[in-house]
């Protein structure tokens, strides 16, 4: 009898149907040779302190750093996991073979590694390896399963990572709260939840700390239309003063014209990052949010797998393009049909092959976000946005560029003198909508993400048609602005912001590139900040991100720019996937990251000063009960 273990029930059903085991019995299918079952995620987890020796039960700075001489796995202490394990190590142990069917991907080749270790599994074990949950993925994969072993690289991945956290969390966390929380408030400790936070705090106090500067814009309007001095802005009055009694009464000349054309190519199709981080600035979605129902999205068979971080497709999903794009065709909402106009123009013609679409090289194991041209039906409002998303940068990946004319003018006042000032305005027209045309019955916003918002001097307007040497009056104007602090995170750029270990990217290009060293994987970050809600250190003000004193206490206490820093996190996550490509030693990689909890451990326990956290009376209480 072969066994195969899916990560929920309903994927289980999904697969249990496909393969023929259709008789249900409690806690799995049977027929056809197979037996299938599941869990529910994690089943189980790292072995907590107390189960290494009794003496690390209690929390104590003697017994820190706790570092076991090897690590071990348990059950979750719950009765109905229990239950089901029960089922799936008496399934094991009889097994002819073994099929892992949890998600492809790094947290699920653990779970169910682990789950076989636990029930004690001799048998051979084979990997299905599916991007998406339509019945023809199943079939496919099915026919082409690879061995267990040829995803040693991904399991060893997932263990560094639980097992560094482990190190870093239990002891940094145990640690600090003794230390500087006076062992009453916990004070939680993580390996990238604490640079997460010092990322807000950071910025907050970057804020806090602003102090607005005035400063003046010399502008004019000729010809019903606003130029702007080139020279930039005045930093005292009176200089810009000066120079609006230059130009007062003067003419104002054109003296260039240049207009050019341009192209605009479709967005990048989506990974997980940049579709929480529309749906957080369309929507309000949170991060969390968003992953739960692409989630369901993918195990309705109505997307691709969802925790990538590649915006590309490999070549072999080309010819599966057009089968898609018919399934978005017959897509209806309430009754219309919102993509039929968009994929007609599409049709009876082969579809472009771009090489920013398409490129092997660009995706390991799973490509971008899309549809798997599976129709949809009784779709939640909030499953529909994100659907639609989904769909629109599809098929807008299939779309020709947007054309546009770009004109800039400039234009002097005092043209023949020492003291002339130009000034400048640019304007820009669409020619051909392109790929925006796809966006346009859904407002203009939904078009482009965060990296393609126009700056000011971009805005789509026309321009009146100036001449070269053309001249007449026009109207100066002076004035007064006032410097403005960083913008608070919102859940959208504190996303980017962990993407790029903290730095601010906007091009697109060089923030793929900064992925290597971004901070959390894709499918994790939104768990990191959820978590900093829950331990109190943040608070959500509309869309703002804002620390609590608490958070900002404890930032202000870490010394260890180890703990803080995204770009040494970003460090260890790029270590953590190279583990994975085979490039680095996981064994490496845990003792270097156990020499710097010792040292972490030594340099605060000899601290001589007397610095501590406020302990908020609720905090106080729940460490009680805790203990």
């Amino acid at each position: 009898m072969i066994v195969c273990i899916a990560e929920k029930p309903s994927v289980a059903k999904d697969i249990a149907r496909i393969i023929g085991a259709t008789a249900s019995r409690d806690g799995y299918m049977e027929g056809n040779g197979y037996q299938v079952t599941w869990t529910f995620g994690h089943l189980c987890e790292l072995k907590m302190p107390e189960d290494y020796t009794p003496m690390w039960k209690a929390w104590s700075l003697t017994a820190l750093p706790m570092i076991p001489p090897r690590f071990g796995i348990r059950l979750k202490d719950d009765e109905g996991i229990k239950k089901q394990f029960a089922v799936i190590e008496r399934l094991m142990q009889a097994a002819d073979g073994i099929i892992n069917c949890g998600d492809a991907g790094q947290e699920g080749e653990l779970i169910q590694r682990w789950v076989m270790q636990k029930a004690g599994a001799t048998c051979p074990v084979q990997r299905l390896w599916i991007s998406s949950m339509t019945d023809e993925a199943i079939r496919e994969g099915f026919a082409t399963l690879k061995d267990q072993s040829n995803y040693q690289s991904l399991y060893m991945a997932g263990l560094s990572r639980a097992v560094g956290d482990w190190l870093l969390g239990i002891n940094c966390t145990r640690l600090y709260t003794i230390k500087y929380g006076q062992n009453r408030q916990v004070l939680s400790i993580g390996r990238v939840q604490t640079p997460t936070l010092a990322l807000i705090v950071n910025r907050q106090k970057e804020i806090d700390n602003f102090k607005p500067e005035p400063y003046w814009v010399l502008a004019t309007v000729y010809r019903d239309t606003t130029f702007t001095a080139t020279k930039g802005r005045f930093t005292s009055k009176e200089e810009g003063e000066q120079a609006f009694k230059t130009i007062e009464g003067k003419p104002f000349t054109i003296t260039q014209v240049e207009k050019k054309n341009g192209k605009e190519t479709p967005p990048s199709l989506y990974d997980l990052t940049s579709l929480q981080v529309d749906c957080n600035k369309k929507f309000g979605f949170s991060a969390e949010t968003t992953l739960n129902i692409i989630q369901q999205l993918y195990e309705q068979k109505l997307t691709t797998y969802p925790r990538v971080d590649t915006t590309f497709l490999p070549d072999d999903v080309y010819a599966k393009c057009p089968q898609t794009m018919n399934g978005l065709f017959q897509v209806k909402h309430a009754g219309t049909a919102p993509y039929a106009d968009l994929v007609r123009p599409l049709g009876g013609k082969p579809l472009p092959k771009s090489k920013k679409v398409f490129d092997s090289s660009k995706v390991t194991d799973h490509h971008a976000i899309i549809p798997t041209g599976m129709i949809p039906s009784a779709l939640t409002d909030m499953q529909r946005k994100v659907f639609d998303l989904v769909a629109r940068r599809f098929i807008a990946a299939f779309y020709p560029d947007c054309k546009y004319a770009q004109t800039t003018v400039l234009g002097v006042v005092g043209v023949d003198s020492s003291d002339a000032i130009e000034f400048k305005v640019t304007g820009r027209t669409i020619l051909d909508p392109g790929w925006r045309a796809v966006y346009a019955s859904v407002g203009s916003s939904s078009a482009a993400t965060d990296e393609d918002e126009k700056k000011p001097d971009e805005e789509e307007r026309t321009l009146p048609a100036f001449e070269k040497g053309e001249s007449g009056p026009h109207q100066p104007t002076l004035t007064e602005k006032m410097t403005t602090p960083p913008p608070y995170y919102t859940e959208a750029t504190l996303l980017r912001a962990m993407e790029t270990a903290g730095k601010l990217v906007e091009d697109e290009e060089l923030r793929r590139a900064m992925k290597e060293n971004g901070i959390g994987r894709p499918s994790t970050r939104a768990a990191i900040i959820e978590t900093l809600f829950k331990r109190r250190y943040i608070r959500k003000e509309r869309k703002r991100l804002v620390a609590t004193p608490t958070g900002i206490e404890l930032i202000d206490l870490i010394r260890e720019d180890l703990l803080k820093s995204c770009e040494l996190t970003g460090i260890w996550e790029k270590k953590l996937r190279d583990i994975e490509a085979q490039k680095y030693d996981a064994q490496q990689f845990i003792s270097e990251l156990k020499t710097q909890v010792t040292t972490i451990v030594h340099d605060v326990i000899s601290d001589p000063t007397n610095r501590r956290v406020t302990v908020l009376p609720e905090e106080a209480e729940k460490k009680k009960k805790a203990k």
